[in-house]
């Protein structure tokens, strides 16, 4: 019985210890968070059209501030700057919207990839209602943790990107930025702004984003391999 006893404490006490020496800020959730996205793991579809797809619960958590944990009954998205009637939308109103699936892999600036099975809705289709000035041309992401991220109008709907809620068939774990996340498709990472809570639209070309202001390349585009 002390043997047991004994064992227990020492998990305790490897838990407490797992939120110490964290270079994150609160919103970090250590252990428990690898524990959840094991289940997470358990749960996603592996495999599509032929496509073997990585597990999007466990895929590297590279944050500012760490994993934000939203509550979705006050969330709210904004769409606001070079409109023409700035909207809000609650989380089921984007649910609502028409769906569309995407296999895209992300390439990280870090040097790995995950293939991923993302659904979620067209993001032209969300900043409609607000009706796009046409001297837009810029979208800019502002995200729950204070991050935000770039990309040219055009390219947004010409790809017909999308901003996921889903990924391979599971709700979009925190971890990888529940409620929303950026598919910026054919752009490395750092574009692929998570925890998403307002799309502005600007009229200047040249606007960058969190990282991007640090020495990133603007356009993120893909390396040839």
């Amino acid at each position: 019985m002390k043997s047991k006893l004994g064992f227990a404490a020492a998990i305790l006490i490897m838990l407490l210890l797992a939120g110490c020496g964290s270079t994150k800020e609160a919103g970090d959730t250590g252990l428990l968070s690898k524990l959840t996205e094991g289940r997470y793991s358990e749960l996603e579809v592996r495999e599509y059209e032929g496509t073997k797809l990585d597990p999007s619960g466990a895929l590297p958590e590279n944050s500012i501030s760490g994993v934000q944990q939203v509550d979705i009954s006050s969330y709210v998205l904004e769409v606001t700057g070079s409109v023409q009637q700035p909207v809000s939308l609650a989380y089921e109103e984007v649910l609502a919207l028409p769906a569309y699936e995407k296999l895209i892999t992300l390439h990280c600036v870090e040097g790995w990839d995950a293939t991923v099975l993302w659904k979620g809705a067209l993001l032209k289709d969300i900043i409609a209602p607000a009706v796009v000035r046409e001297t837009a041309q810029t979208v800019i992401f502002h995200c729950v943790d204070g991050y935000t991220s770039s990309l040219p109008l055009q390219a947004v709907i010409d790809k017909e990107m999308i901003l996921a809620y889903s990924s391979n068939g599971i709700t979009l774990p925190p971890s990888l930025g529940f409620p929303f996340i950026v598919v910026a498709e054919d752009r490395l990472g750092y574009k692929w702004a998570r925890w998403v809570n307002e799309i502005e639209l600007s009229d200047d070309p040249y606007l960058t984003g969190f990282w991007e202001n640090r020495g990133l390349d603007s356009e993120a585009d893909i390396p040839a391999n």
